[in-house]
């Protein structure tokens, strides 16, 4: 850790400078627009008994062939929509489409993250349809999309054992936010150098309360896991 006085060069006084102070009151008034939109949203998808779940992890974590594998497995049980968050290229919104689930490509250009207006708009031009259930694919970052609340109904987050098991002291408000974690891969376990229990034990530091399901969505296992939370968050009922 750098300590900014240790070279003699540190302010030696508190104070906020003028600019520091500009960009967090931007970003302050940023989030509250994005949480109002977010509440919309909610209502929405609430109105319509739709299921929103937010898939978030860094690049390469596995989302698409999850995404993949449970609209085939699982796809007759009730109607899914996939929402694909990129900055660039329609690859995985093809890829999903190959499976024969509707699927809208929301390409976020330089940005790092899907906000709640972009999903409302998505929304409304994928149309979802009623007591479903909606995967938003987020962009592959382990930090901005924690920060914006969309309006889902649940946060997933996907962690694969290709990672460091360090990742939820490093980004740990990604894994305070998560309702369940998927730790994908597991088939390399006996490949890489992962801990599962220093795993475990980090993410219950951050958040002790979140769900942990062990998997590979390329090899299958676990995945009977992954259905049966799926089934207990879809409204079959009648709409609000």
């Amino acid at each position: 850790m750098i300590d900014p006085e240790a070279d003699g060069h540190g302010h030696g006084h508190d104070h906020v400078h003028p600019e520091t102070q500009r960009t967090v009151l931007l970003e302050q008034d940023i989030l509250a627009a994005n949480d109002l939109l977010a509440e919309n949203n909610r209502g929405w998808l609430a109105e319509r008994a739709i299921h929103a779940v937010n898939l978030m992890s860094s690049p390469g974590s596995g989302k698409t062939t999850l995404l993949e594998r449970t609209i085939r497995e699982l796809g007759r049980e009730f109607p899914m929509t996939v929402i694909e968050g990129d900055q660039e290229t329609v690859f995985d919104a093809d890829r999903i489409r190959a499976t024969g689930c509707r699927v809208i490509q929301v390409n976020t250009g330089a940005g790092c993250h899907l906000d709640a207006d972009m999903l409302a708009k998505a929304l409304r031009t994928l149309d979802p349809p009623s007591r479903s259930t909606v995967f938003i694919e987020n962009v592959g970052n382990l930090v901005c999309p924690a920060l914006f609340d969309l309006g889902e109904g649940t946060r997933t987050v996907i962690m694969s054992v290709t990672e460091g098991s360090d990742k939820p002291g490093k980004y740990p408000h990604m894994f305070r936010t998560a309702d369940v974690v998927l730790l994908n891969k597991i088939d390399l376990l006996p490949y890489v150098d992962f801990d599962v229990d220093a795993f475990l034990t980090a993410l219950t530091q951050v958040n002790p309360r979140s769900r942990v399901l062990k998997m590979s969505a390329t090899g299958g296992e676990g995945m009977d896991d992954w259905y049966g939370w799926l089934r207990e968050r879809v409204d079959l009922g009648p709409t609000l």
